[in-house]
């Protein structure tokens, strides 16, 4: 059976496999069966979506399979995803689900479920579920199953919208600042502006109205252009990009500068450990976080330690080493005594509060950490032979190691999906780095290369 959970959930194209009807069902099913047999008794799931137009027939689809099964639900209508993993762990439930594809555009959707912490369902659940798909089969159609995906609870919106206004914000005022909010068309659009107009500023609000198919088209966080025009237009303090579901966020500060995830970490590690609250001296990020984060760092004397692309493993490595900051360069921002999950309004929330304590604009906070010219090279390949068992590959990458000397970065890894070396390396002088990521890429291209 292919595996059907990667870092991030189920994800795919809807209405195909793996979110055709009859898997959605029988992911509900499954689920419900697992849990109950952990718990002795029927679960409780409390579950939510985006916008896209296959959300309100896949919550059905699913949500009628858990209800078999014997699952009791409640439905948080359209919510955000961190808005779920809030809800599973301060609910009475067992499980929080999500229907939603992030970052992807509109024709995908996926599928996320949370324990009862607030943190992605485990391997082994996962695993259970994957071996009991094959046994499923369902002859309803997708506009049969839309009657059947409950309504949403407003109050369940409104349970998570305070626990930021008042539990994170706590008495932080917005009177006086102008953000711009770009909603992504998604599952942010009615909670974020109301949110932040709550606590005292002037919201403009874009991207804001969806209609099924328009989220994450042209807008949002991969697409921050718009948002930087906006704010030097408006005269904003601050503008600020969610995804689809508002796990992630990135920035543009009062002069239009983009503010990614590693400048953002940067100006909450100092802030945190300026305060006596950032844990171990120490910020987790991924290999992909740009080396101009790790040196600066390193000149305020924090750790910057790295795993492997995912939030997933970047909240492993947050609880294994007891850490209090961690997150991507795309924006995903985890602060485990607040949550086990990314959560875009609430990374908003402290990126304004460090404003306000500070009394600084985000563009002064942001100075001494300097993005490197990075390079990313990718060589497609007959064979994914480790790297350190070629010879002449592992002498190059050493070489290359040494000239960069700690004032850059050569990372060499193969695609997970592709047959694909991917050579990326980060420096100084971006004519350098170009000469050694091609001299390193025609060595493999040698070695390893596929001769078509």
């Amino acid at each position: 059976m292919k595996k059907l959970f990667g870092t991030d959930g189920v994800r795919g194209e809807a209405g195909k496999f793996p979110l055709d009807e009859a898997t959605v069902r029988a992911i509900g099913s499954s689920l419900t069966r697992h849990l109950t047999a952990r718990k002795g008794s029927a679960p409780q799931i409390v579950i939510g979506r985006d916008t896209r137009e296959s959300g309100p027939w896949i919550e059905g689809a699913l949500t009628g399979g858990a209800r078999e099964a014997g699952a009791e639900i409640r439905s948080a209508g359209i919510i955000t995803t961190p808005g779920i993993a809030f809800l599973a762990r301060t609910l009475p439930a067992d499980a929080g689900v999500v229907i939603s594809a992030s970052h992807n555009p509109y024709h995908d959707n996926g599928i996320k479920v949370f324990d009862p912490s607030g943190r992605k369902l485990d391997d082994a659940m996962e695993r259970l579920i994957e071996a009991d798909i094959a046994e499923s089969g369902s002859s309803r159609t997708p506009q049969e199953i839309n009657s059947l995906a409950p309504n949403g609870s407003a109050e369940l919106r409104t349970r998570y919208r305070d626990y930021l206004a008042v539990e994170v914000a706590g008495d932080l005022s917005l009177d006086g600042m102008r953000i711009v909010i770009d909603c992504a068309n998604g599952a942010s659009y009615e909670i974020a502006p109301d949110l932040f107009a709550r606590l005292g500023a002037d919201v403009i609000a874009i991207n804001s109205q969806p209609d099924g198919k328009n989220i994450n088209r042209d807008c949002g966080s991969l697409h921050i252009e718009a948002l930087q025009q906006r704010v030097t237009a408006e005269r904003a303090d601050l503008g600020v990009a969610f995804d689809g579901d508002a796990d992630r966020a990135l920035f543009a500060d009062g002069l239009g500068n983009f503010i990614d995830g590693d400048v953002t970490m940067w100006v909450l590690a100092n802030y945190l450990k300026s305060r006596g609250r950032l844990d171990g001296d120490l910020v987790v990020a991924t290999v992909m976080s740009n080396i101009g984060l790790e040196i600066a760092l390193r000149s305020e004397q924090i750790r910057l330690m790295r795993t492997d692309v995912g939030d997933k493993y970047v909240l492993e490595e947050l609880i294994r080493s007891g850490a209090s900051l961690g997150g991507e360069q795309s924006g995903h921002i985890i602060f485990p005594t607040l949550s086990l999950a990314g959560d875009g309004m609430l990374t908003t929330i402290l990126v304004l509060r460090v404003m306000r304590d500070e009394a600084r604009s985000l563009s002064d906070l942001a100075r001494g950490m300097q993005r490197y010219p990075q390079l990313l090279v990718n060589v497609r390949v007959r064979e994914k032979r480790a790297f350190d068992e070629v010879p002449e590959i592992q002498r190059v990458a050493q070489q290359i190691e040494r000239e960069l000397s700690g004032r850059g970065r050569l990372l060499l890894r193969y695609s997970g999906t592709e047959p694909l070396a991917r050579v990326m390396i980060e420096g100084e002088n971006e004519s350098e780095i170009r000469k050694q990521a091609e001299e390193l890429a025609d060595v493999i291209r040698r070695e390893l290369g596929s001769e078509s």
